[in-house]
């Protein structure tokens, strides 16, 4: 039996997949401590399997632990250690404003005040040591942080991407000053070039760490009294690791929660042979969305949480304030607004009945009759209509419209939004989304999928049976995955086949090390190598076999760039600046799996308009589409005409 488990912002959601059955469960988010709602929705997801925890081979696990303390600024005391000069490397951090044309709006402060940052007297170069650091110094170092008292310490010294020496020095006098302290070393957390971004992560990697560290040993002392495996927890860049390599390096996992859902997406993607795909998570709070080509999500070198730059791979999803739960408003213009401020799980949308008072997108769908309101949602929620009309029906007298049209604006506004956010990571990056299907997901997003596809000119929207927790479906599905990158920085005549080979050779060596895998065990290696102009600012990233020849990387690269940028330059110089290798293990075989819960049978065809209730979601299918039941129970809607066309 595999088990998977995804915390989101309003419910919990499990996913035990095994001996030809596949059971779901929900339960209410605790945000408070969320291993006890995580506990709660897999006591529901063992009762409904009828089976025991010992029965449970593998554990996977997505956790907002990290980015909701990220969000929400609750970081433990952190301290940090930089080269001498250069302390203030975050609060100086690049000369791009903030928002360009809003000149009071500022980036987020530090996580390290400046009372808690150090300077190492030392000066690395990429040639080597330019001022050394001595045994005698790093301990008067170590003394000095010792005496802050702090919980955490980001050591970031200059060029230890390639010469992380001194960095470990400093490592070894803190753990004598500072025994019970965490420590994230850049050249670890990161390992590629460019100070700010590279101190940025580190620092987030500290003072998240202490905090992430305590909920996972919390989550798995739970685990084991309960009988279960320890879980492996999701990390951005769509893989999963063990406890111990997520707690001491909380910066891995600022996109877990998101990157179960991608993983899904991808996975269900393929399940309906749609090679090119849009991903629609619309969940309580938020709504994630990326881009599925030849099977697998997009990924993107670096990615920025908060404000705050995260130059680790990741997974290329967008998230924009468009949930379920996400509060209508009117703003000082008189305009209707949705979100991003949420009711959340607890109160939850008014017709909750869980004390919520104010207009949600939830709401609006109950007015509107596009949710069954005689029947609970996923997690036993009772559903009040008169609540509901109170809520949106204060709002409407607000705006002066009648409650039925200012619930079709709510509707319409968050529909908006996520088109806007799908249209980030298409248009905006030069792909035309048209010939995509929509695949929908996360307990509200089939009921605005086609809607969304029909002003994107989408023709197809695929909602899988396991909407409602697909994200949890995905943990269960995705590879155990460790990276390991460095900056090469070669060009001209270091750029050589023996040259890439051995750097390639290195990384691999270490991102198998990494990864713990057995001798004898498949590894699957991926390897990405960012180019770029000599001169310019910025790489592309492409993805090539290990033993690429400088011939084949500049080919690669110049095709990319063209098809970016609309030109290539053949006489320019071309650099390789960071080598990116990836270690994955495949994920347990699926075995067969059966359509869980009620719902249509494969073969129906479902004619619009029509509301179609699913196992934790519902799908709205209105006039001119239609759907076709899947042999595993998703349901493929199209354009009627198109499917025929």
């Amino acid at each position: 039996m595999l088990l998977g488990v995804d915390v989101g912002g309003t419910f919990t959601d499990a996913v035990l997949l095994g001996d030809g059955v596949l059971v779901t469960a929900k339960a209410p988010s605790t945000p408070e401590d969320q291993s006890l709602g995580v506990m709660a929705a897999v006591e529901i997801a063992l009762g409904r399997a009828g089976c025991d925890a010992g029965d449970v081979t593998a554990f996977a696990h997505g956790t907002t632990v990290a980015t909701n303390a990220l969000l929400e600024g609750s970081a433990a005391r952190t301290a940090l250690v930089a080269t001498e000069g250069f302390t203030d490397v975050v609060e100086l951090g690049r000369q791009a404003r903030a928002d360009l044309y809003r000149l009071c709006a500022a980036h987020p402060a530090p996580l390290v005040p400046p009372q808690l940052r150090f300077p190492a007297p030392e000066r690395m170069t990429p040639e080597g040591p330019l001022r050394a650091l001595d045994a005698d110094s790093a301990r008067d170092l170590a003394r000095d942080v010792a005496g802050a008292a702090p919980e955490a310490v980001a050591v970031v010294l200059l060029h230890a991407y390639r010469h992380p020496r001194h960095e470990q020095a400093v490592r070894d006098a803190l753990r004598e000053a500072l025994p019970d302290a965490h420590v994230s070393l850049s050249h670890e957390v990161v390992g590629t070039f460019r100070e700010y971004e590279r101190a940025a992560t580190t620092e987030v990697d500290a003072a998240l760490s202490p905090l992430l560290g305590r909920y996972l040993r919390r989550l798995a002392e739970r685990a084991r009294r309960a009988g279960l495996p320890e879980p492996a927890i999701m990390q951005s860049n769509g893989g999963l690791a063990d406890v111990a390599s997520a707690a001491g390096h909380a910066a891995w996992t600022v996109l877990s929660g998101p990157a179960g859902g991608a993983a899904g997406a991808a996975f269900a993607a393929r399940a309906a042979d749609a090679e090119r795909a849009l991903c629609l998570d619309m969940g309580g709070t938020s709504c994630d969305v990326c881009v599925v080509e030849d099977g697998a999500v997009a990924e993107a070198s670096a990615s920025e949480i908060a404000g705050r730059p995260i130059a680790l791979p990741t997974l290329d999803v967008h998230t924009v304030g468009a949930g379920g739960g996400s509060i209508a408003w009117r703003d000082a213009g008189g305009a209707l607004r949705v979100g991003p401020r949420s009711a959340g799980a607890v109160p939850g949308p008014a017709c909750y009945s869980r004390g919520g008072t104010e207009p949600t997108v939830t709401d609006a769908n109950l007015l509107l009759g596009h949710l069954p309101g005689d029947a609970p949602l996923a997690g036993g929620v009772a559903l009040d209509r008169t609540a509901a009309e109170r809520a949106v029906g204060a709002l409407a007298r607000e705006l002066g419209l009648d409650p039925r049209v200012c619930a079709e604006g709510i509707v319409r506004v968050a529909n908006t939004e996520m088109a806007r956010a799908l249209r980030v990571v298409t248009v905006e990056r030069g792909i035309d989304p048209r010939g995509h299907a929509l695949v929908a997901f996360g307990g509200a997003g089939p009921l605005h999928a086609v809607a969304i596809a029909e002003e994107l000119g989408l023709d197809r929207v695929i909602a899988p049976r396991t909407s409602g927790v697909l994200a949890a479906l995905g943990l269960v599905v995705a590879p155990q995955r460790r990276d390991a990158q460095r900056s090469v920085l070669r060009s001209g005549r270091t750029l050589t086949a023996e040259g890439v080979a051995r750097d390639v050779a290195e990384l691999t060596a270490d991102a198998r090390a990494a990864l713990g895998a057995p001798r004898d065990a498949a590894v699957e290696i991926a390897v990405t190598y960012e180019l770029r102009y000599r001169g310019q600012a910025y790489e592309l990233a492409v993805a090539l076999a290990p033993d690429a020849t400088p011939q084949r990387l500049r080919a690669a690269f110049e095709s990319a760039h063209e098809e970016r940028y609309g030109y290539r330059d053949p006489e320019q110089e071309v650099e390789l600046v960071t080598v990116r290798v990836s270690a994955t293990t495949p994920a347990p075989p699926l075995p067969q799996t059966a359509p869980a819960g009620d719902g249509p049978a494969p073969g129906d065809v479902i004619a619009g308009p029509a509301v179609v209730p699913l196992p934790e979601s519902t799908l709205l299918i209105p006039a001119g589409w239609h759907g076709t039941v899947l042999a595993d129970g998703a349901i493929d809607v199209r354009r009627i005409g198109a499917a025929e066309a």
